[in-house]
């Protein structure tokens, strides 16, 4: 899974992208506009954003995403304890509000509950497409009750495209998601493990289902 850190306090950020790094793929950054671009790519599973930032703040990066359509569950962290200050921010779509100092666990625990109810996954941490079984826990996948042998990329790419079960998803979208924006490749990349996800699923009859939207991308589903 991949998270969002918005923090404008350098220290600060690196103890959180550190302190959730041993269980995420964590991307981060220092003030609004750069929030808002990298929000607005809808290829996060959660947002930890600080409300105070240069720039826009913190609500208005939330207000911007949320009439985009972007549903990302969003953790505001903030200095301020002001009941009218939580209500602001759960009104534009917040799903979670915490007042800094916090405890590490605690974030931690958050982000899993927000994981939780938005996630397909749910509590068991297994995501299911027809025969398709994967076990986010074990980083295993089965298919027809047959564990098969994925790499990382392979893994991260099915998952992804069975979490967004009937959903169009650009190129662009899926190479930010898998490879990141830093990576060395192009995004040409995504073609390649596509071709090679069909062939691993093709003895199954699933290779069909991985979708091309000409021009686009590509869509998990057998419509």
């Amino acid at each position: 899974m991949r998270l969002l850190v918005v923090e404008d306090n350098h220290y600060l950020l690196q103890e959180i992208v550190r302190l959730l790094a041993d269980e995420y793929t964590v991307d981060s950054a220092e003030d609004g506009d750069d929030a808002l671009y990298l929000a607005e790519q809808n290829i996060y599973d959660a947002i930890v954003l600080d409300v105070m930032l240069p720039g826009m703040n913190g609500f208005e990066v939330t207000e911007r995403i949320r009439k985009k359509g972007v549903a990302t569950p969003i953790i505001f962290l903030t200095a301020r304890d002001a009941v009218d200050d939580r209500v602001k921010g759960l009104n534009l779509g917040g799903d979670d509000y915490m007042v800094k100092p916090f405890q590490n666990q605690e974030l931690k625990a958050r982000v899993a509950a927000v994981l939780r109810r938005s996630s397909p996954m749910a509590l068991d941490h297994i995501l299911r497409y027809k025969g398709i079984e994967i076990d986010n826990k074990r980083k295993q996948i089965k298919v027809d009750g047959e564990i098969l042998s994925f790499t990382t990329k392979q893994y991260d790419l099915l998952e992804y495209l069975v979490q967004n079960e009937d959903q169009i998803l650009t190129r662009e979208q899926i190479f930010d998601r898998i490879w990141g924006f830093d990576s060395d490749t192009t995004v040409g990349i995504v073609e390649v493990y596509i071709h090679q996800l069909r062939k691993k699923l093709k003895k199954y009859g699933y290779d069909s289902d991985i979708q091309t939207v000409r021009g686009i991308g590509y869509m998990m589903t057998d419509k």
